[in-house]
């Protein structure tokens, strides 16, 4: 092969007489390791065609299978085209209806402007308390819902909540498909792509919350953040061509905007990720000058970001901000040192503590300039949580009680293993994660490795897309191990790497080579079981709700404000559009307090205690819920009441959880009874078998 090239390689030395020596060796040593293009015959390109168009025709039809698929599942769930609009927006539940409440205000307002004015101006649902609304609770969703519904002509032929949990439905037919071309780019056969949305549907339980709140921030940000992906895994690809490139860095910056604008939390995952490229860059991986393409992407959407979500001090003292700031401190302070040296290895590992020590300090030296808010409850509950701190605190304690934000159950591995997806999900990754480090190995020894990884050299773990990815999902099932509630951001990863290791030739031929087989042919028969959940007949049933929306709209003052527990609040913002004293949001330390404070209706306090709370708070109704007053079958030591007698002193855990001595019974039992001095600050107006409805006393009749 070499004598073959000898002459081409002369003559163009010959062309070139002209440049300067280093120049023509350069070139010289590229053309000797560069193949000579061939024109690929008629009936190749037809076949690459062919692949590309029936794998394309296969990801969006994928895609909208899905998305027509959770419509029906949704509507044999709940009934929804049978129901009266109260009983379907009583569906939406805690804070999605928050969210959706404001989506049915912009469509009342008169204008779009005037609708985001009464928004970033919101005096209307927190009592004694204006909010900026679209600032605080990320609804940019909202409002490009309620222009597109209005724009299109939509409120003429469909109704508006159809409109909404179409748009849903409809991005996560997107995720689908996002998730289907990221197997595909990886493994190099649209098949995985299938096996990825078999396995993504097959375990929705723990791939999405689609289902149970429709209205979710992630709902609408993580099928951006997938086609991200998608993007970046393209763009990381040694063999693309330039235009390819350019369509996936392109396709790379939208998303990345529009992932960060959707969610308040977006730029911690992409934290998570810009560490992998990190990481990437570190094994030099012959990606260094894309990985910091990709930096400037994430400094072109935080500063776009601050801007236009009203200077979101939230954005700058970021750690994504930090880090990628330090990483282009640290690129400016490298020296050009010949790769494989003892001086070079040196300083890699210099490079990789300025890195780290500049993005600590700089985080903190933003936080010590810029004035903010940033979520300071979630690093108390981070220090609870790995047993750093201790606290009777009742919010703190609430948190650790909830089921999203406690370690995975055992029945969450099993699903995974039923399905079959955690056991290839485990050999995939093992077998990368090998690779993996056999190249870096390589790397560090100074051998040098092959540009283009054939099939059969069997190295798998030499593709820059391949080593970003396992680096990623290892970062993403590190927090899934410690938080449930971020399974629903792994395990769709688990779903499309397990997918590419099962249909990836190259995989395989990665461990057949190490165990010194030649070939390997896996075939892999699966076939999902849906139409079970299609064919059963559920049914959502809350009359008890729907009789108190009901009465409040007809007997509720237009001025009154209710107090209760978050979640039937957010319920009451939806339904009835009256004022509350708290909202199930728990990203502001203020709401955090007065959900708090609200709850002691549930506690050992007296009637005068918790009238002062209510009155603080202008409350003119309480509404006081069986379901909590006489919670049973909880985690022990998680119910409401037994949290706020911690947090109270009115329960000595040390004791054996013996309960002390309170002058006061529980107030949710004694207010029920109508006896002095409860009749005198509150009077029972409604009652049905789940909710009591309390007015609130403004002049106070003592009784004896």
């Amino acid at each position: 092969m070499a004598e073959e090239e000898g002459p081409t390689v002369e003559l163009r030395q010959r062309r070139k007489l002209k440049s300067s020596e280093n120049k023509e060796s350069a070139k010289e040593e590229k053309i000797r390791d560069t193949p000579m293009p061939e024109r690929a015959p008629k009936h190749v390109l037809f076949q690459r065609f062919a692949k590309i168009f029936i794998g394309c025709l296969a990801a969006v039809t994928s895609g909208m299978m899905y998305a027509l698929y959770l419509s029906a599942y949704h509507e044999r769930k709940f009934w929804f085209s049978n129901r009266q609009e109260l009983e379907r927006e009583i569906t939406f539940q805690g804070d999605s209806a928050i969210y959706y409440s404001y989506y049915k205000d912009m469509l009342k307002a008169p204008s779009f402007e005037r609708g985001v004015y009464e928004l970033t101006h919101n005096n209307k649902t927190v009592s004694l308390k204006t909010i900026n609304a679209v600032q605080q609770m990320s609804l940019y969703p909202e409002l490009i819902a309620s222009v597109l519904y209005q724009a299109t002509g939509s409120n003429e032929i469909i109704e508006p909540v159809y409109f909404y949990i179409g748009i849903v439905f409809g991005l996560q037919g997107i995720y689908v498909t996002a998730l289907f071309v990221t197997s595909w780019l990886m493994s190099g056969t649209w098949l995985a792509g299938m096996l990825t949305v078999a396995w993504f549907i097959i375990n929705r339980v723990d791939t999405t919350r689609i289902e149970y709140s429709i209205p979710l921030r992630e709902n609408w940000a993580l099928p951006y953040f997938a086609c991200q992906i998608a993007a970046l895994t393209g763009y990381l690809k040694s063999n693309l061509n330039t235009y390819g490139e350019r369509f996936c860095y392109l396709l790379m910056s939208a998303s990345t905007y529009t992932f960060m604008m959707m969610w308040e939390y977006s730029h911690y995952l992409l934290f998570l990720q810009a560490i992998s490229l990190f990481l990437l860059d570190s094994f030099s991986l012959e990606q260094s000058e894309k990985v910091h393409e990709v930096y400037k992407i994430y400094i072109f959407s935080l500063f776009l970001g601050y801007l236009l979500q009203f200077e979101n001090s939230a954005l700058l003292v970021s750690p994504l901000l930090s880090l990628v700031v330090a990483l282009m401190l640290a690129k400016c302070l490298q020296l050009n040192v010949k790769k494989g040296t003892f001086i070079a290895k040196i300083m890699k590992v210099i490079n990789f503590y300025l890195v780290c020590t500049l993005t600590v300090t700089l985080n903190i030296i933003m936080k010590m300039f810029v004035p903010h808010k940033e979520n300071g409850h979630m690093l108390k509950f981070l220090e609870v949580k790995f047993g750093l701190n201790m606290t009777k605190n009742f919010t703190m304690n609430w948190l650790l009680c909830q089921e999203s934000l406690q370690a995975p159950s055992q029945d969450f591995f099993l699903r995974l293993t039923q399905s079959s997806l955690l056991p290839f999900y485990v050999l995939v990754l093992i077998i990368c994660f090998l690779s993996m480090m056999q190249v870096i190995f390589r790397r560090i020894n100074g051998k040098s490795l092959k540009e283009t990884i054939a099939l059969e050299d069997g190295r798998i773990g030499g593709r820059p897309e391949i080593i970003y990815h396992v680096i990623h999902t290892i970062l993403l099932g590190s927090l899934a191990m410690v938080i449930e509630g971020l399974k629903y951001l792994w395990t769709p990863y688990v779903c499309m790497l397990a997918a590419f290791g099962v249909c990836s030739p190259e995989l395989w031929m990665t461990l057949f080579k190490w165990l010194r087989l030649r070939t390997v042919h896996p075939v892999l028969l699966f076939f999902p079981r849906l139409m079970t959940e299609l064919m059963e007949l559920q049914e959502f049933y809350d009359p008890d709700t729907v009789e108190l929306m009901t009465w409040i709209k007809r007997q509720a003052p237009v001025a009154a404000v209710f107090a209760g527990s978050p979640q039937l609040m957010g319920a009451i913002k939806l339904c009835t559009g009256w004022m509350v004293t708290s909202l199930p949001l728990y990203n502001d330390d203020d709401l955090l307090k007065r959900n708090e404070n609200i709850y002691q209706i549930y506690s050992k306090r007296s009637a005068e205690d918790i009238y002062k709370i209510l009155t603080s708070y202008k409350a003119n109704y309480l509404i006081v819920e069986d379901a909590i007053c006489n919670e049973v079958g909880t985690m022990r030591g998680c119910r409401v009441k037994d949290l706020l007698d911690i947090a109270n002193g009115h329960v000595v855990c040390e004791e054996g959880d013996k309960l002390t001595y309170s002058k006061y019974g529980r107030f949710c039992h004694e207010v029920k009874i109508n006896y002095s001095p409860y009749v005198n600050y509150f009077t029972r107006v409604y009652w049905n078998r789940s909710y009591f409805v309390y007015k609130i006393n403004t002049v106070i009749s003592f009784q004896s």
